[in-house]
């Protein structure tokens, strides 16, 4: 299958997703504005259709940006504990009831990012402490964090009630619903900032990519550079985690697989990487739209059912 041939059909599923879901749509009532045709599409799924394509963007770019500073093929903010991180920052804010807006952002948010901002630093200090920083040993520190946010966040659920019990578990599986315009526009503008910056960075990541040493004696400030990233990242993660719930994988599929069809340097992918994991979500969400009945599929099984295989793939193939 050629690189075009996927492209197509990421973009054909792309348009037609919003035409799928439980209840059939006609063409001719969505520009009907007062039938409830129209209002599901404008209202429904056209903004649940650009808030995956929004979020399968920062996963991917999140993910490249990871395994390139990390220099591993395996680092994503899903393996190395951060998305862990921001999820039980957010259920820390549902389990104390914290509602409450801060210059137009829930407390959920706050908390989703600073969870996912602590973890950051929280692994660059520990892996000072690693021989072996940048390879299997911080893989690992990241799945041990990850298992100590997931003992915290069961205490949560112990001592939470049935209300904020139910969701933290709605939240744990990951969704993309979402009612209205508000959710898709600060997934996108925070999507386009990191973009933007990221290839603001393209030739300093590029750089970094190879090894510290030789980024440095290009006069690159590599702990300015590598901060600013992760800082950006942590933000954009924490923000949509705390919205969506974590939703694994993404970010470590997409930037194999456009590697794979566009063999170039990072520079010259990091615009094609945010677009394959926006086309990528959007077609995985609208399998959970095609096959949910009653109750709907949370996305976040499908990607891990897609993701898990795939990362099996990763480390049987890696080098030792």
């Amino acid at each position: 299958m050629s690189r075009y041939t996927v492209w197509f059909f990421l973009a054909f599923i792309f348009l037609i997703s919003p035409f799928i879901g439980s209840v059939s749509l006609e063409l001719g009532e969505i520009f009907d504005f007062s039938t409830l045709a129209s209002s599901i599409f404008f209202e429904l799924r056209v903004p649940r259709v650009l808030f995956a394509f929004f979020a399968g963007a920062i996963l991917s770019i999140c993910g490249l940006l990871f395994q390139t500073l990390f220099r591993n093929a395996l680092m994503t903010p899903y393996t190395l504990g951060v998305s862990s991180g921001a999820v039980l920052g957010a259920g820390v804010a549902i389990k104390l009831g914290l509602g409450s807006i801060f210059f137009g952002i829930t407390a959920i948010h706050l908390f989703g990012f600073f969870g996912a901002l602590f973890t950051v630093f929280l692994l660059l200090y520990l892996s000072k402490f690693l021989r072996n920083a940048h390879h299997e040993s911080l893989l690992l520190l990241g799945i041990a964090l990850s298992l100590f946010y997931t003992s915290a966040l069961m205490i949560i659920f112990y001592l939470g009630s049935a209300m904020q019990n139910d969701m933290l578990i709605r939240f744990t599986m990951g969704s993309l619903s979402t009612i209205g315009w508000q959710n898709p526009l600060i997934v996108g503008f925070i999507a386009a900032l990191l973009v933007s910056v990221v290839y603001m960075y393209r030739f300093e990541l590029q750089l970094l990519g190879i090894s510290d040493e030789g980024a440095k004696l290009k006069g690159l400030d590599t702990k300015k550079t590598t901060r600013i990233l992760l800082v950006l990242s942590s933000f954009a993660i924490g923000t949509l985690t705390s919205i969506s719930g974590p939703i694994g994988f993404v970010g470590l599929i997409t930037p194999h697989i456009v590697a794979k069809i566009h063999p170039s340097t990072i520079n010259r992918r990091i615009i094609k990487t945010a677009l394959f994991g926006g086309f990528f979500l959007v077609f995985c969400d609208t399998i959970t739209r095609a096959l949910s009945s009653q109750s709907e599929l949370p996305i976040g099984i499908v990607t891990a059912l897609i993701g898990g295989p795939f990362f099996i793939y990763l480390i049987i193939r890696k080098k030792p």
